[in-house]
């Protein structure tokens, strides 16, 4: 079994452990978190330094990849640009629940976790480092572009496009063929019935746009 490390220890973490432990198809040799003590510990499994610690825990642990454990779609690209730059050697794996549910004929990119509950249905085509969370479900023939999340309880229709670094909120419902722009935020229990643009907040029933945003701007 191949040994991993997770960047990130806080609450997200804690559950791509859990799925790590029950896919059964990686070890976690630890954590790494720079703004945490080495040796603290989360779910068992201690700190075991910071980003710039990794070339020589590779080494040392016998690390074969690394899963990318930060919810924030932003701060998580970051991370993965600075492990690419630093240690290219070390592959993003992807962590799928047991329990999640993954139609034929799809595509889950590298570094993308899908929590237990969670439908993916056929044709549909994940990009890197995205996030299916928890019974969350994509329909068939849609699209998650790199680093885009789908929140607890999230539903789409088929045919829709949930662009790059876009953040679908928990209950959100999106209508057959919607597009969400890059970098958009779509709020909590939100009604998607048509496209919306990048770049923006949008919520309500059915919902509008709000505001704009900025690429990184905090949202969790």
């Amino acid at each position: 079994m191949k040994n991993i490390v997770l960047v990130g220890s806080s609450g997200h973490a804690k559950v791509v452990i859990d799925i790590v432990e029950k896919a059964g198809e990686y070890q976690i040799a630890g954590l790494i978190d720079g703004f945490r003590a080495v040796g603290e510990e989360t779910l068992g499994y201690a700190v075991l330094g910071a980003e710039a610690d990794l070339p020589s825990l590779i080494q040392a642990r016998a690390v074969e990849g690394v899963i990318v454990a930060i919810g924030d779609n932003h701060v998580r690209a970051r991370v993965v640009a600075d492990l690419a730059r630093d240690v290219p050697q070390l592959p993003l794996v992807s962590a799928i629940h047991p329990h999640a549910a993954i139609g034929k004929d799809t595509t889950i990119g590298p570094g993308t976790v899908v929590m237990a509950g969670a439908i993916v249905n056929p044709g549909c085509r994940i990009g890197a480092g995205c996030i299916v969370n928890t019974n969350a479900s994509l329909d068939h023939d849609s699209v998650m572009e790199d680093f885009a999340s789908l929140a607890p309880r999230v539903a789409t229709g088929g045919h829709c496009r949930i662009g790059r670094f876009a953040a679908v909120s928990i209950g959100a419902v999106l209508r057959h063929r919607v597009t969400i722009g890059e970098h958009t935020v779509v709020g909590a229990g939100a009604l998607v019935l048509g496209d919306v643009e990048s770049y923006v907040v949008a919520y309500g029933s059915p919902a509008r746009a709000v505001r704009t945003r900025q690429a990184g701007e905090r949202y969790l």
